[in-house]
């Protein structure tokens, strides 16, 4: 194979892969600017120009759908693929992957078919383009895109913007610095009318982009003939104009094959009086040529433009790569040593937001600084030591014979019955550190990006951390429920010690059984009471917390996930395999992803080889 054709092969491979990729046009990253780098030839022309006829003689087969009006109703993306000399011409959809080709009117009324798909059987026009390979040894390597033919008027069935709305289509293609505008008109009318030279002109004024093809020469009027177009004194062009003779109508309702068209040609044109001497540089073998040539020489100009995208292209898809993670392996043991990495990239993340790395620790505290105190602050201890309740507890405690000194039953209860009331707070504690655990779990596992892979391991990891994190809370509300009780179990006696004795006027102990039960003995005994229910208070807004921490934060960050890494190490490989069972769209997307890395890279080693053949 020549440098040329490595050339025009390789491109013509890369656009293949970028269609198959989903990379073709109007994308805003860098895998369509690559497309839309790539070189390739639109053919352009009014209806009935002989556009498809051109296209066949190129590709030397009988495949395009034929009729009257508007016969070409989507973009026809046509890649043709040089093969060996005696290999088998087939011809593949991108629509129809796994089909080949091989009957070429099969391939029409493919064309046919899939047109009607999108459009229904109307004469509505579609911009969603078909794209079809052709894989022959008598073609050369080129990417041509065969386009709606151009009208000045709307027929029956066709609304009044199709005009204006095969033009706009028509210029999407055209407009782009990169493609080759083949401009058909017919030799039979005259050049100054033609709508392909018309768009093409407004497109490329220089004409850099533009070659000429006229068709139609035999049809001319007889003693007329279209050497002033060919010649270049009608309409001058960048690149020389080429003529066309297409088999007449005779010869396809006799199915004369291309093969013998394209000789019928050759002996036109050498036999010619007007173009005999133009004969070298007439037909559609020569345009392939010359347009294969100037792909070439395009091509050329483009490499290091193209060589940027395509490294451009794999940066993006690497670092895409390395978001998406690498396939799992498949013997348990990998499977095992890759669950645990995820658990402790979990386990990581998890810490970093209780040390204070990452937001939502500080929640923990909260629940300190701010709701335990103002829960201690609400208790009912007021009405439990009210006047009237403390008079009712000690007479209570007093049963039928009244306290001789002081009311130590009473004093009890009151203080037992206030005690009781720290159970609410503690608790509330407890909850509300654990609700702070679970989200920074929920959070954590969110933040993981090597989990967000592995949707059935994320559901695993979150059902142990939160089974684990009910037990702790179980643990933690067993232990501050044991400082309350504590606290009621054993009274600080040194507390009351210290307490003022109530005195007679004499100055000895009071011994009035009246004044015992006086309103002012209920004062100070409340009043004892509260006293000693505020050291509590203070008490338990310090151990609370210790409790907390130690039973549930503690165990949390050493270990969240202990019972859950026994049970992993008890699963057989069947079973991790289904924790490592990603997100179908992921895996997908990986497998995409690897395509194109794997197409791209391959893509720039050919640049290279060909660009030191050179």
């Amino acid at each position: 194979m020549t440098t040329m054709e490595s050339l025009i092969g390789l491109v013509n491979r890369i656009q293949r892969a970028c269609t198959m990729l989903g990379d073709y046009g109007g994308g805003d990253n860098a895998f369509s600017s690559l497309w839309e780098a790539l070189p390739s030839v639109a053919v352009v022309g009014g209806q009935s120009s002989g556009k498809s006829s051109v296209l066949e003689s190129i590709v030397g087969r009988d495949f395009l759908p034929r009729g009257s009006g508007i016969v070409t109703r989507r973009p026809l993306v046509l890649q043709l693929h040089k093969t060996e000399d005696g290999s088998q011409e087939y011809a593949e959809f991108l629509h129809l992957p796994k089909r080949r080709f091989t009957d070429f009117s099969a391939v029409r009324k493919e064309i046919q078919d899939e047109t009607d798909r999108m459009t229904g059987r109307t004469k509505q026009i579609s911009p969603v383009p078909i794209h079809l390979s052709i894989y022959s040894p008598n073609v050369v390597n080129l990417t041509l895109i065969d386009l709606p033919g151009l009208t000045k008027v709307a027929v029956e069935g066709q609304p009044e913007s199709i005009v204006q709305d095969i033009e706009n289509m028509v210029r999407t293609y055209v407009e782009k610095p990169n493609c080759i505008i083949l401009a058909i008109s017919p030799a039979n009318q005259d050049i100054a009318t033609s709508d392909a030279i018309k768009l093409a002109r407004e497109v490329d004024p220089t004409g850099d982009r533009t070659f000429g093809v006229l068709t139609k020469l035999d049809l001319m009027d007889k003693g007329t003939n279209a050497l002033d177009v060919l010649e270049g004194r009608s309409y001058r062009l960048q690149h020389p104009w080429v003529g066309i003779v297409n088999r007449s109508q005779a010869d396809i309702n006799r199915n004369v094959d291309m093969i013998a068209a394209r000789r019928k040609e050759r002996e036109y044109f050498a036999t010619s009086p007007d173009y005999g001497h133009l004969a070298s540089k007439m037909g559609s073998e020569y345009l392939a040529k010359l347009l294969s040539k100037h792909l070439e020489s395009v091509i050329r100009a483009r490499i290091p433009s193209i060589t940027s995208l395509i490294n451009k292209s794999i940066e993006e898809l690497e670092s895409e790569m390395d978001h998406l993670g690498r396939p799992i392996a498949v013997d348990a043991g990998a499977q095992l040593y890759t669950i645990l990495e995820l658990c402790r990239a979990f386990d990581r993340i998890f810490k970093e937001h209780l040390d204070g790395g990452r937001p939502g620790g500080d929640r923990i505290y909260g629940v300190f600084d701010n709701q335990l105190p103002a829960a201690l602050r609400k208790l009912p201890f007021d009405r439990h030591l009210s006047l009237q309740n403390v008079r009712k507890v000690v007479s209570e405690a007093d049963g039928y014979q009244p306290h001789l000194i002081a009311p130590e039953q009473g004093y009890r209860r009151l203080i037992e019955g206030s005690l009781n009331y720290f159970r609410g707070p503690a608790e509330a504690s407890v909850d509300a550190v654990h609700f702070v655990l679970k989200e920074l779990v929920r959070k954590s596992i969110g933040e993981t990006q090597e989990l967000k892979r592995f949707p059935t391991l994320q559901a695993e990891i979150a059902a142990a951390s939160n089974e684990a994190l009910e037990r702790f809370r179980d643990e933690s509300k067993k232990t501050v429920i044991r400082l309350v009780d504590m606290e009621s179990s054993y009274l600080t006696v040194d507390f009351f010690r210290r307490l003022p004795q109530e005195v007679d006027k004499g100055g000895n102990p009071a011994t009035s059984t009246v004044d015992r039960y006086s309103e002012g003995h209920f004062r100070r005994i409340a009043s004892n009471v509260s006293s000693y229910v505020g050291m509590v208070s203070e008490i338990m807004r310090n151990s609370i917390p210790k409790a907390v921490v130690y039973c549930q934060v503690r165990e949390a960050k050493q270990s969240l996930l202990n019972h859950f890494y026994t049970q992993i190490g008890k699963k057989e490989g069947k079973q991790l395999g289904v924790l490592l069972d990603e997100d179908p769209a992921l895996m997908e997307r990986r497998q995409q992803c690897a395509k194109r890395l794997e197409l791209y890279k391959a893509a720039r080693d050919e640049i290279d080889s060909v660009s030191w053949a050179r």
